[in-house]
Parts: structure tokens; sequence; C-alpha cells
């Protein structure tokens, strides 16, 4: 039996990258998969953005895994859109035991450059949108007496990401409501945790992401250096993440909560 078998997981930004890891992974450890995509066009981003073919692509790969996919196109900001695709996808498979909140957005701006719309946007998707994530799923996880709920932060939420104020503002935003829901969701036996990767290897590096970086690091080449591995691999695999991912799903840790767990190749202590 694996490790997931009879679990289902409720994953938002499934259409591509972590999201789609997840996905896969926790379908090959036997759990049937709900999820929420945008897959259209994101606000602000250098970065290319999902499509529903992609969402499709994430249903496909996770039928492939032998599991049960129910996919829906729907923003994170959308309160009442996440509410409706978590009810679908809970009359479909009878429950729900794991919450992923993996969407956000990047966009790198020097201090000076940042506008009150990107700020806000940023806030929005990456604090707001977890936020409506976890109230689309609180009850359907205390009816099952129980679950996991796993936040992703970023390397940012433990550290400055240079030239990134308000993507580092969301993401140390989500340290501290990740402590505030484990404190409270406890007496459900509902444990919340985060992880905060590095650079991915994922669609997210894909436009002028990696341009604009450069051109922002232009503006104070000192903080440029920030964040280096130390190891000989620079990047993860988003598959990397999914491991942690399918570990803190799991009862293999049944007794972890409130806890923020980098997989970063030691990025955040340098």
């Amino acid at each position: 039996m694996t490790r997931l078998e009879g679990k289902v997981a409720f994953i938002t930004g499934v259409a591509r990258g972590q999201g789609r890891a997840h996905a896969v992974r926790l379908a090959r450890e036997g759990a049937g998969i709900i999820g929420v995509d945008l897959a259209g066009p994101l606000p602000g981003v250098p970065y290319d953005s999902a499509t529903p073919d992609d969402l499709a692509e994430t249903a496909r790969l996770v039928e492939e895994q032998g599991g049960t996919a129910v996919l829906t196109q729907c923003d994170v900001r959308d309160a009442d859109g996440l509410t409706a695709a978590v009810a679908a996808g809970v009359e479909r498979f009878g429950g729900l035991d794991i919450v992923v909140a993996n969407a956000g957005i990047c966009i790198p701006q020097t201090y000076d450059e940042i506008t009150a719309e990107s700020f806000r946007d940023t806030i929005d998707i990456n604090v707001i949108g977890v936020w409506n994530t976890v109230r689309a799923t609180v009850d359907p996880l205390i009816a099952r007496g129980g679950g996991s709920v796993i936040i992703t932060s970023s390397y940012a939420g433990k550290k400055v990401q240079p030239f990134m104020i308000h993507y580092t503002t969301s993401k140390h935003a989500l340290v501290g409501m990740t402590r505030g829901l484990a404190a409270e969701l406890g007496a459900h036996n509902i444990r919340v945790n985060s992880v905060h990767p590095g650079a991915v290897n994922t669609p997210m590096g894909s436009g002028s992401m990696r341009e604009r970086i450069e051109q922002t690091n232009e503006a104070n080449p000192r903080l440029a250096g920030m964040g280096m591995v130390f190891l000989n691999q620079y990047v993860a695999e988003a598959d990397e993440i999914a491991n942690v991912v399918a570990f803190l799903a799991s009862d293999e840790s049944a007794f972890i909560t409130a806890e923020h767990i980098s997989i970063d190749g030691g990025a955040q202590h340098y």
C-alpha cells in the first residue's frame, strides 16, 4: 500500500511547476487530486503564464500514475470560486485530507520600481490567496477528523530576496500564518507546516525572468550574491520539493506542525 492510499489532496497552482510535481507525486502515493490554477495571464510577471493546456497536461500526468484529478480553472483571489472547487472535489472523492497552498507570483523589481499595483497583486495572490485556500478547505479537513496543510513559502520567507521587497514581505507573512494556523487548528488534529524552496527549475524562470533578475542586480551588485547554495547543485528540481511535500502530507510526519522546512541547498545561511 502506498503512503497516501485513500487520501485526497487539494493543490493550488497545479497547472505546472511545483504544483504539478506535487500533484503527480501525491497521486503516485495513492491520493486523489483536487486542484486549481488561474491558467491564464498573471499580473505583471516577466515569465510565461500557465495555460488551460498546462492544466490538462497535469490531469493527464496524474492519470498516468493511476490517479484521478478534478482540476478547475480558478483564481486563488476568488474565495467563492475556491470554495466551489473544493466542494466539487470533496463531492467526487468523499472528503479531504491534504492541502497544498502552492500558488504564487514573483516580480523582480527594485524598491523604487515597485508600484502600489504590483505590491497589491503580490500580496493578494501570495498571502490572501493562501488564506482563501485555507478557509475553503478547513471545514472539510475538520469533517475528516484532521489532516495536513502545507504552505509554500520560500527562501525569501527566511531571508531577504534582493530586489523583491513585495515578494519577501509576502513570504515572511506566510511564516506567521503557518504558526498561527498550526496553533489554532491543532485542536482539530490539523497540522500546518511551510516549505521554503530556493531556486527551482520551473517555468517561473521562463520568458524574461532571468534577464529581469540580472537587471535588478545591477542596482546594487553587492546583494547579487545573496542566497548562494553550499552544494554543487545550483537549483532544485520540482520533484525534490514534492518529496518534502509528500513527507509532510503523510503519517510519517504525524507529530510535526508549525515547522518551516527549507529545501534550498543552504542558501538561507549564505
